[in-house]
C-alpha cells in the first residue's frame, strides 16, 4: 500500500505545484486570441495544469519581445523567427510541430505560378511576387537566400531589400512597410477590406502569411507566390472557406523547379526550393521545454481527435487558418537539443547568416608560413593587381575558412579551428556570402558534379545489423580528425540528430558517443585515448594515431580499411572509397579480394541501402573549392592568372598542397 499512497502523494504535490504556475501564450491577432481563450478553457476543464493564459500580442516580432521581456512564456515560429528569437533574444525552441510521416519536423518551400503563364526559376526577373511576410522562411529567406545563392540575384553592399526590389517587378512582402524600399515590396499588398494595414505583417493584411501569399497569386496582383508545399491544396479545391478561394483549381497551378522545369503541385517532394524546418514552440531560455510539452502533450491527447470539443490543430471555427498551430499538424513532439542552432540545422544557419549579413566575425590570427610567400611574392608582382584570394570549403558543420592574402601585407592570415584551408568550412559567412564563386577545382576521376557525397559504411551483416540512429556504442573509424567525410559531417549529424551535445570541446563529447574509435589527428598528445584505441601504426606498431599514412587506418581508404579488418563497426568515408578498394580495384593484401557488395550504407532515415545508392543515401553533399572574389572584381582577370599558373609546362606552386588547391583543373564558374 506505501507505493501506490506514496504515487497518489506525489502526483497531489506535483498538482499542487503546478497549480501554482501559469503558462501565458502569446497570439498575434483576434481571431487567435479567441482560439487561445478556447484552448484555456478547453485545458482548464479537463483539469490540465499549469493553467493557459492568453496574452495579445500584436505580431509574432512583437510577441518575442513580450516573452523576452518576461511578459509572456510561449508562441509557435517559423525557422525564421526562430532564427530572429534564438540569436537577437536569447529564446530556444522546445516543442516542434509534425505535419505527417513522410516530411517529419519540417516541410517543402514551394515557388507557385499560374499554369497559363509561362514564368521558370530562370525569368523570374522582372515579375510581381508575393511573400508570406520579411524574414519569413519560407517566403522570404529560402527564396531570397536560393536566388543569391544560385547567381540570379545580386546583392551589393549587403543591401537584401534594395536587390530584392530591384529584382521583382513590384512585390507584396507584409511587413517591408517600414523599410526604405517599401514603394516596391509593399507595392502589391491591399490591407484588410477596409484598406487598413497595408503590408503589415499581420493578419490586418490579407496577403499576409501563407494563404495570403497564395491569394495575391490567385487573385492576379502577382505573378509567383513563394509558399509552403501544401498551401495550395489547402486553398483550392473547395477546402478554404473565404469566397476568396472557393472557385479555385489546384491544376490550375504549377510549381518552379530548380532545374528550370515546372511541375504539378503535387509533385513538391521533387520540385521545391528547399525542405526546412518545421514550426516550433519557443520559450526563453530559463523556462522548462520538458513542462511545455507535458502540458502540450496532455492538450493534443485530449483535443486533436474529430469529436473532442476543442481541436487544437484546426482554425476552421474562427474563419482563419494556421491559428497557434498549422492546420496541418497532425502531432506535436518535444525538441531533444534545444537550441535554435540544432533545429535549424547547419546548412540553413550557413544561408541566414549570409541572407542576413551577419557581422560577427569568427576569424582567429595564422602565424604566416614561409611556404606561402612564392604566390604572395608572384601576386605582389602583378601590375595593378591588389587581390584578394579566399579558398572556401563547404562541409557541414564546421564553420569555413576565409583565407587573405594581400600583396602589400602577406601576413593577413585568419583561419578556423586550426584546420588546413582545403578542409576548414568558413568562418566568416559575411564575405563569402558577398563574393560569388568565380572558380572550382574540377577533379577528372570526379563525376561531372565535382562533388562528393558522405557516407556511413557498414559490413553487410543481418545478425548484427544496425542503423545510423543506433550508433553509440559502436567503434568508429575515421578519415581523420577535422576531416570534411570523416570527422565534420559526421560529428555534425550526430549533433543535429541530438545524439550528441558538445559543451566546449566536440572531441571529448565524441569520445564518450563511440565506444572506441580511430581518429588519426596530428598531435596525439592529451588526446582522448578511446579516439585512437582502434588505430594500428605502421607495419612495425610505431606512430599510432597519427594524422598521416604512417598511420595504416588514416585516410579515407585508411578509415575503410579499419572497417574491412573487424577494427570498427562504421567507417565514415567518400562515396567512391568502397568502389575504389574493391573488386580488384585495389591489389594491396588487404583489399584485393574484397567484395563491394559485403557492404552497404547506413541512411539517414533508418534504412539501409546499397553501396551504389550513395546519391539518395548520405549524410551530405560536398561541393568543389572554390575562388571567392568581390563582386565588382573582373573575375577574367583572375581566372586568367590562375589559368596560367596552372599550365604543366610552368613549374610552380599552385599545386604543391601549401595553397588549398587540390590536384585537377581550374575552371570557372558560370
Amino acid at each position: 500500500m506505501r507505493g501506490p499512497s506514496g504515487a497518489l502523494w506525489l502526483l497531489l504535490a506535483l498538482r499542487t505545484v503546478l497549480g501554482g504556475m501559469e503558462v501565458r501564450w502569446c497570439a498575434t491577432s483576434d481571431p487567435e486570441q479567441h482560439k487561445c481563450g478556447n484552448m484555456s478553457e478547453a485545458f482548464r476543464e479537463a483539469g490540465i495544469q499549469p493553467s493557459l493564459l492568453c496574452v495579445r500580442g500584436t505580431s509574432a516580432d512583437h510577441c518575442v519581445q513580450l516573452i523576452a521581456a518576461q511578459e509572456a512564456d510561449a508562441i509557435t515560429l517559423d525557422g525564421g523567427a526562430i532564427y530572429e528569437a534564438g540569436k537577437e533574444h536569447g529564446l530556444k525552441p522546445v516543442v516542434g510541430e509534425v505535419y505527417d510521416q513522410e516530411v517529419g519536423t519540417s516541410y517543402y518551400a514551394v515557388a507557385v505560378v499560374r499554369r497559363s503563364s509561362h514564368v521558370t526559376i530562370d525569368t523570374l526577373k522582372g515579375v510581381k511576387s508575393c511573400h508570406t511576410g520579411i524574414n519569413r522562411t519560407v517566403g522570404w529567406n529560402v527564396p531570397v537566400g536560393y536566388l543569391v545563392e544560385s547567381g540570379r540575384l545580386s546583392v551589393m553592399g549587403c543591401d537584401v531589400l534594395k536587390a530584392v526590389s530591384d529584382y521583382f517587378g513590384g512585390s507584396c512582402v507584409p511587413g517591408a512597410g517600414e523599410t526604405s524600399y517599401s514603394e516596391s515590396l509593399c507595392r502589391l499588398c491591399r490591407g484588410d477590406s477596409s484598406g487598413e494595414g497595408v503590408c503589415d505583417k499581420s493578419p490586418l493584411e490579407r496577403y499576409y502569411d501563407y494563404s495570403g501569399a497564395f491569394r495575391c497569386l490567385a487573385e492576379g496582383a502577382g505573378d509567383v507566390a513563394f509558399v509552403k508545399h501544401s498551401t495550395v491544396l489547402e486553398n483550392t479545391d473547395g477546402k478554404t472557406l473565404p469566397s476568396w478561394g472557393q472557385a479555385l483549381l489546384s491544376q490550375d497551378f504549377e510549381l518552379l523547379c530548380r532545374d528550370g522545369s515546372r511541375a504539378d503541385v503535387t509533385e513538391w517532394r521533387q520540385c521545391h526550393l528547399a525542405r526546412v524546418p518545421a514550426h516550433a514552440v519557443v520559450v526563453r531560455a530559463d523556462t522548462d521545454g520538458g513542462l511545455i510539452f507535458r502540458l502540450l502533450n496532455e492538450g493534443q491527447r485530449l483535443f486533436s481527435h474529430e469529436g473532442s470539443s476543442f481541436q487544437m490543430f484546426s482554425s476552421e471555427a474562427y474563419g482563419q487558418k494556421d491559428l497557434l498551430f498549422k492546420d496541418s499538424t497532425s502531432e506535436l513532439v518535444p525538441i531533444a537539443t534545444q537550441t535554435y542552432e540544432a533545429w535549424l540545422g547547419h546548412e540553413y544557419l550557413h544561408a541566414m547568416k549570409g541572407l542576413l549579413c551577419d557581422p560577427n566575425p569568427l576569424l582567429q590570427p595564422l602565424a604566416p608560413t614561409p611556404r606561402l610567400y612564392p604566390m604572395a611574392t608572384a601576386l605582389a608582382q602583378v601590375p595593378s593587381f591588389a587581390w584578394t584570394i579566399a579558398v572556401v570549403y563547404k562541409a557541414a558543420p564546421l564553420p569555413a575558412l576565409v583565407c587573405a592574402l594581400h600583396s602589400r601585407d602577406p601576413e593577413v592570415w585568419r583561419h578556423g579551428r586550426g584546420l588546413p584551408p582545403a578542409a576548414a568550412q568558413a568562418r566568416d559567412p559575411v564575405r563569402v556570402s558577398q563574393v560569388p564563386p568565380t572558380l572550382h577545382g574540377a577533379d577528372p576521376a570526379e563525376d561531372s558534379s565535382n562533388s562528393y557525397y558522405v557516407v556511413a559504411v557498414v559490413r553487410r551483416d543481418s545478425s548484427h545489423a544496425f542503423t545510423l540512429d543506433e550508433l553509440r556504442g559502436k567503434r568508429s573509424c575515421h578519415a581523420g580528425f577535422g576531416s570534411p567525410a570523416g570527422w565534420d559531417v559526421p560529428v555534425g549529424a550526430l549533433i543535429q540528430r541530438g545524439f550528441i551535445r558538445p559543451k566546449d570541446c566536440d572531441v571529448l563529447t565524441v569520445s564518450e558517443f563511440f565506444n572506441a574509435s580511430c581518429v588519426p589527428v596530428n598531435n596525439p598528445k592529451n588526446y582522448p585515448s578511446s579516439l585512437c584505441a582502434l588505430c594500428v601504426g605502421d607495419e612495425q606498431g610505431r606512430n599510432k594515431c597519427v594524422g598521416n599514412s604512417q598511420e595504416r587506418y588514416y585516410g579515407y581508404r585508411g578509415a575503410f580499411r579499419c572497417l574491412v579488418e573487424n577494427a570498427g563497426d562504421v567507417a565514415f568515408v567518400r562515396h567512391t572509397t568502397v568502389f575504389d578498394n574493391t573488386n580488384g580495384h585495389n591489389s594491396e593484401p588487404w583489399a584485393a579480394e574484397l567484395r563491394s557488395e559485403d557492404y552497404e550504407l547506413l541512411c539517414p532515415n533508418g534504412a539501409r541501402a546499397e553501396v551504389s545508392q550513395f546519391a539518395a543515401c548520405n549524410l551530405a553533399q560536398i561541393p568543389p573549392h572554390a575562388v571567392m572574389v568581390r563582386p565588382d572584381t573582373n573575375i577574367f582577370t583572375v581566372y586568367g592568372l590562375l589559368d596560367k599558373a596552372q599550365n604543366p609546362s610552368i613549374p610552380g606552386v599552385l599545386y604543391s598542397g601549401s595553397l588549398g588547391f587540390p590536384r585537377g583543373l581550374l575552371s570557372p564558374l558560370k
